[in-house]
């Protein structure tokens, strides 16, 4: 028995209208939420066209081999940033006309695994052993409009094609869940002297994975209270669900983050030169959504830990990703620096509860945020919808002023630690001294 999904009935006009414009292919991805049950579609999007692709349509005659899957691939990144927790690219689509259907489904394969393989280099967390890990290969003929959806399991590169069901419905996310909540980040990170040319995105993503292992640790409260985690999300909330208008249960999280380890836990001290550091501060708005059907507690917690990962992790990737355009790759040295990171923004999706999000630069116009909603997501957005969530955080790159050489700074520190030892030594011949001499002066005077 394959897998069943449940898709939100719009997509079915929106792939109905792409496939009156193809010629003579394309490709897009599927957005949506997996369960253990069933998985959720909630959008579909093309693959924004190339200029270059375009003109070798028009020459040659139609064929797949002109895929330009690194394109794909690139749009599948830029798109996972744009979703809250919850959410994730589930497959990818493709409508082609006959003459192309027989290479269809293994251009559709090809592609699932690379946007897979893409998507997961980037993250700082490791899917669990029980995560659907199948993804869906939609095509559908432009001509016949035959739909014939298959899935592939990403974690068997020898995986076979499956079939699976694909069932329109009317407002799928109407009774979904929204959880949201609140992290302050002040994070610090050492760039180490040994990082050539003060590799700040590496040594950031170092931090940042020392960092998320906390999130994966903390504790969540959720509308003040622990819950059990294979409890019902929903289980105090059930005498709502009869209610017949569409409503949205939002859940207010609070986030503990365990100071230290835990007490079994053994802990060494590392020593290591620095050439300066990285300081991350701020408060970032993070934001889940879970599926209405007996959704666990688990799944809720395990959403919303990606996303506060995810959000800040995605933010300090645009950020170099900005500072390479204007100042370029090959930066050697640096004084003191600040820079802001940009600010989470959230944007309703047509017909539904759910909200998609982007991230903007304070000197971005709203006209910028719109076109590459346009591009990224296929979706006109009105600059009124944009609800900018939070403050500002920044990114302080702090240099070791007057920074000596790596031999001077051992010396230096062996100095140091000399230094001290002779200090302590001295306060403990001191304290011994004394120690003896009250002893004698009792002794003398019991005597």
């Amino acid at each position: 028995m394959g897998r069943t999904y449940l898709v939100e009935e719009s997509i079915g006009q929106y792939l109905t209208e792409l496939s009156t414009k193809v010629k003579p292919y394309v490709t897009g991805l599927l957005i949506g939420q997996c369960s253990p049950q069933r998985d959720y579609v909630i959008r579909a999007v093309r693959t924004p066209p190339k200029e270059q692709q375009q003109q070798e349509e028009s020459v040659g005659p139609p064929r797949l081999a002109s895929l330009d899957e690194e394109w794909i691939t690139t749009h599948a990144s830029q798109v996972s940033r744009m979703l809250p927790g919850g959410l994730l690219v589930l497959g990818v689509f493709m409508i082609a006309t006959p003459e192309l259907a027989k290479d269809g489904q293994n251009a559709l394969r090809k592609l699932i695994f690379s946007v897979e393989k893409s998507l997961s280099r980037r993250r700082l967390w490791k899917p669990t052993e029980e995560e659907v890990s199948d993804r869906a290969a939609l095509q559908i003929c432009s001509a016949t409009k035959k739909v014939v959806c298959r899935t592939y399991d990403v974690q068997d590169p020898k995986s076979s094609a499956k079939p699976a069901d694909w069932k329109y419905q009317s407002a799928l996310t109407a009774s979904w869940v929204a959880l949201g909540c609140t992290v302050n980040v002040n994070i610090h990170i050492p760039l180490l002297a040994t990082s050539p040319n003060h590799d700040l995105e590496k040594n950031t993503k170092n931090g940042l994975n020392r960092w998320s292992k906390q999130i994966e640790d903390s504790v969540f409260l959720i509308n003040g209270q622990v819950k059990d985690e294979d409890t019902e999300l929903l289980e105090g909330q059930k005498k709502f669900r009869g209610n017949t208008q569409p409503s949205t249960h939002f859940s207010d999280v609070k986030v503990l983050t365990q100071l230290g380890q835990a007490g079994s836990a053994r802990s060494t001290a590392t020593v290591q030169v620095c050439s300066g550091s990285i300081n991350l501060r701020g408060a970032v708005k993070c934001r889940a959504y879970i599926h209405g059907n007996k959704p666990k507690v688990k799944e809720a917690i395990q959403a919303l830990k990606r996303d506060i990962i995810n959000t800040l992790s995605d933010r300090c990737e645009i950020l170099f990703e900005d500072l390479i355009l204007n100042e370029g790759p090959q930066k050697k040295n640096f004084g003191r620096e600040y820079h802001v990171l940009p600010q989470r923004l959230f944007v309703p999706v047509a017909g539904s509860s759910v909200m998609l999000s982007d991230y903007k630069f304070g000197d971005e116009a709203a006209g910028e945020i719109q076109e590459r909603f346009v591009e990224m997501l296929d979706q006109p957005v009105q600059a009124e919808d944009m609800h900018i969530a939070e403050d500002i955080s920044t990114v302080d790159i702090c240099p070791v002023t007057d920074s000596p050489s790596d031999t001077q700074q051992v010396q230096l520190t062996k100095a140091t630690l000399l230094l001290k030892l002779q200090q302590n030594m001295g306060l403990v011949v001191a304290a011994a001294v004394a120690v003896l001499a009250s002893i004698f002066s009792f002794n003398y005077f019991s005597d």
